[in-house]
């Protein structure tokens, strides 16, 4: 071969050596970066270095260490546009009809309800209708960046959240804000974060301990509900950090508290499949509207809990009682409920069925009965609740003050076989979970947790917090600790 060709058949080859060199090169470097434009086939990775199965992708487990960790606080940033929080402000404005900042409340952090309450007894609770809304309607979903654990979460939904709470905050200009988020609300708008996840989780709610000075009482009810054997919600504490568009604020600890509709279900009943209602009723009659579905949207079928509320009020109970009892036990879960009352009474619950007619859900379980689920704990636990005007009634443990108003306790206590079980489940809770030694253990354990980030280098400071005051957070303890001997004084009187 002449050289010339030798020569021409090296440098293509130089040059194409060179060529493949550099391709990869290119393709290497660019991994770091984000692209600013999805590729349109949804792929995660290709648009956020941090995103990993585990960590963001709908196909990973929820991971209860990582998210609700027991002893430590978790910290979580985010960040939305200035634009956001004049969307969110407009929008807010349009449902309560109170600017942000506008209106004082009742008692910042100490406990004021907006709008008072209906009493128990009688007909109370709004009727045959639900709670009593001060908001019109759920607040908008805006986009926000989330930092967590080392990681960047793009695009995730957060909205307010929240009624007298909210409707109390908003009106006082505080800035510790009840919220929820849900890391895949913006998917179709960016496919890139389909099914976008925070360790398994796709929604989770911010609670900032409004009216709860201790600040743990929405942990510690949690808690204390699964000790008693009640399913509930799981929950840790979070320092929380905003950035409403000019500049990162500390807004102290919240309690991020699992959502019953997304993982709580399936990891405490094994499953999902029934339904789950959040409802907004008495149970005096069946309203379909007042039976909110949490899952199976698409399944126009409310049989289940129609049946339950035909059971419930069926005048068999009067003339029948056995017949009423087994028509209800096959529609309802009533040990489980007994259960619940006998707890939620004896700690004293200032926001739940029997004072509002909100702040439960009903799943309808493998066994194909409705099964109480309480929820949002931060008025429980304490001796009297007032504000807007008028006082809060809790039931009490006799429960004689309750009228027909709220049949499900109503009917319940009325009945001597239940109202015997109910006595053994006070009883059982009272000597065997709500102890000095347990609950001040529990106490101990949280209020040591937060107080760093509450009163010390990190403080709870105005208008980023929901604390009467720090001395009214470092007496908290005590409070509890009072208030836990105090009912089971309550129990041993009304035992007798």
């Amino acid at each position: 071969m002449p050289l010339n060709s030798y020569s021409d058949t090296f440098m293509k080859i130089v040059r194409s050596t060179l060529f493949v060199v550099l391709m990869a090169f290119l393709a290497t470097s660019c991994k770091d970066k984000v692209q600013e434009v999805t590729p349109g086939d949804g792929t995660a990775e290709t648009t956020n270095p941090d995103w990993t199965t585990e960590s963001h992708s709908g196909d990973g487990s929820p991971n209860y260490d990582i998210v609700f960790p027991q002893s430590q606080v978790n910290t979580l940033e985010i960040t939305m546009t200035a634009a956001d929080w004049t969307a969110i402000k407009t929008d807010m404005q349009t449902l309560t009809g109170t600017a942000f900042g506008t209106r004082s409340s009742g008692s910042q952090g100490g406990g004021g309800i907006p709008g008072g309450n209906p009493p128990n007894g009688g007909n109370g609770g709004g009727g045959n209708g639900g709670g009593l809304d001060l908001i019109g309607g759920d607040p908008i979903y805006v986009a926000t960046t989330l930092k967590f654990n080392g990681k960047t979460w793009n695009k995730v939904g957060m909205r307010l959240k929240g009624n007298s709470s909210l409707s109390s905050i908003w009106g006082a200009g505080i800035y510790k804000i009840p919220f929820r988020l849900k890391f895949d609300e913006f998917e179709d708008k960016y496919p890139e974060i389909n099914n976008q996840r925070l360790y398994g989780f796709k929604e989770l709610s911010m609670s900032p301990a409004y009216s709860d000075n201790s600040m743990i009482r929405e942990k510690v009810v949690a808690d204390i509900f699964r000790m008693g054997g009640v399913a509930a919600a799981r929950t840790a504490f979070y320092k929380v950090y905003i950035n409403f568009g000019a500049g990162a604020k500390y807004c102290g600890v919240y309690t991020m508290v699992e959502i019953i509709d997304d993982t709580m279900v399936k990891d405490q009943f094994g499953e999902k499949k029934g339904n789950i209602y959040k409802p907004e009723s008495t149970f005096q009659s069946f309203v379909q509207s007042q039976f909110e579905k949490k899952n199976n949207e698409t399944t126009p079928d409310y049989s289940d809990v129609q049946a339950f509320v035909t059971a419930l009020n069926s005048t068999d109970r009067t003339t029948n009682a056995a017949q009423w009892r087994a028509n209800l036990e096959k529609t309802f879960n009533v040990d489980n409920y007994l259960k619940y009352l006998a707890i939620n009474n004896t700690i004293v619950n200032w926001d739940a069925y029997g004072a509002m007619a909100h702040n439960y859900y009903l799943y309808n379980s493998p066994t194909n009965k409705l099964t109480w689920i309480p929820w949002d704990h931060n008025m429980s636990m304490t001796s009297s609740a007032t504000g807007g005007g008028m006082s809060r009634s809790a039931v009490s443990l006799a429960m004689t003050e309750v009228g027909t108003g709220w049949p499900l306790i109503r009917n319940v206590a009325a009945d001597p076989i239940y109202y015997a079980k109910y006595k053994q489940y006070v009883r059982s809770f009272a000597d065997n979970v709500f102890t000095t030694a347990k609950m001040n253990e529990l106490f101990e354990k949280y209020t040591t947790l937060i107080t760093p980030y509450v009163t010390g280098t990190e403080k709870e400071v105005a208008p980023y917090t929901n604390l009467t005051s720090t001395a009214a957070f470092t007496s908290s303890l005590a409070e509890l600790k009072q208030h836990v001997i105090t009912r089971n004084q309550a129990v041993n009187t009304f035992l007798k």
